[in-house]
Parts: structure tokens; sequence; C-alpha cells
């Protein structure tokens, strides 16, 4: 158990180091510019990291009088979820919340490992065509996600890697939330 756990945690590491800091300011200015609502989406363990971050960044920094994200995701509505999955498919779960409802000023934050879940990729072009921006959270080799989003925070690792890529998504919410604590401080 040992030799795992050092084995994992420095993989984790190795991972975290090869953070492209530049997509960090890029995701910043585009949270600062948006003048709409903010829509995360995600499945599985990534539905709990924007769910995650929707408690962070909609009411961790509202409550401190920090900013007041207006922010949302859209996974964590399990009868809407089901009901859209059950009634039409999955594959339209987030695009039918997103559908007449997204706008231009909105962005649009797509989480997902391999990029290519079929419910996340179909949101993302939907956002696309309507004119949303997007940012793309991925992993593995970055999938379709990757290949449509405005900017990318991908996490290039071995497919399979869940754990480790979704270890590095959820600091990805917590450095965001922690740079705006910080800058509040200053």
């Amino acid at each position: 158990m040992v030799e795992f756990a050092k084995s994992y945690v420095q993989e984790l590491v190795q991972l975290l180091q090869k953070i492209d800091y530049t997509v960090l300011e890029k995701i910043i200015s585009k949270l600062e510019s948006t003048n709409g609502r903010i829509y995360i989406i995600g499945n599985g363990g990534s539905a709990a990291t924007a769910s995650h971050m929707v408690n962070d960044l909609g009411i961790g920094l509202k409550r401190r009088e920090i900013k007041n994200f207006d922010v949302y995701s859209l996974s964590d509505n399990t009868p809407v979820c089901s009901a859209i999955a059950n009634d039409i498919g999955y594959e339209n779960v987030f695009y039918m919340q997103l559908k007449d409802r997204i706008k231009q000023d909105d962005l649009l934050m797509a989480i997902s490992c391999s990029g290519n879940s079929e419910n996340i990729v179909k949101a993302v072009e939907y956002a696309k065509d309507v004119g949303t921006d997007v940012i793309g959270i991925t992993g593995f080799d970055g999938g379709r996600v990757k290949e449509l989003c405005d900017i990318s925070f991908h996490v290039e690792s071995k497919k399979g890697d869940y754990g480790l890529v979704e270890d590095v998504h959820m600091i990805l919410d917590h450095i965001i939330y922690s740079y705006y604590i910080d800058k509040d401080k200053k």
C-alpha cells in the first residue's frame, strides 16, 4: 500500500508540474469578462467537481463579498437529468437544459476526463452554435471537447487515469477560488 500511495502521489505531482499557467490566466480573464451565467457540466466524478465549483465560485466567494458569479451546475438536478435521459436519451441531458436558455454572453465550462462523452460534446457543440464561449477541462488526450473549446485546461494523462485527472481538475477549482480569496486580502 505504501509504495502504491507514493507512486500515486508522484504521478499527481508530475501532472501538476505540467499545468500551463497561461491557461489559468485565460480562465480568470474569461470569468471576469463573462456578463451572463456560467454553466458547468460533467458526469460522475466530473459532476461532483462541477457542483464543488458552483459551491466555491457561486457561494464561497459571494458570502465573503468577494465576487458574485451567476453559476450553475447542470448535473445537480437528478429529477431533470433522469427525466431527460429516460425520455429522450442520455446524450441530451445537458443539451436540453441549455437549449433556448444559454446566450452569447454566458459561459459553458465542460468537465470531461475523456472529452468524448456524448452528452458533454453535444452541449459544447450547441453552445458553440449559439456563440457562447466554452472552457474545456479535460484529461487523457482531450477528445472532442479539447478540439471544440475556446480555452482548454487539459491534463495530458494515460487513458483511464480518472482519479489523477479528477484530482487535478479539483485543484484547478481550488486554485481559482483561492486566487480570488488571496486577491481580496490585498
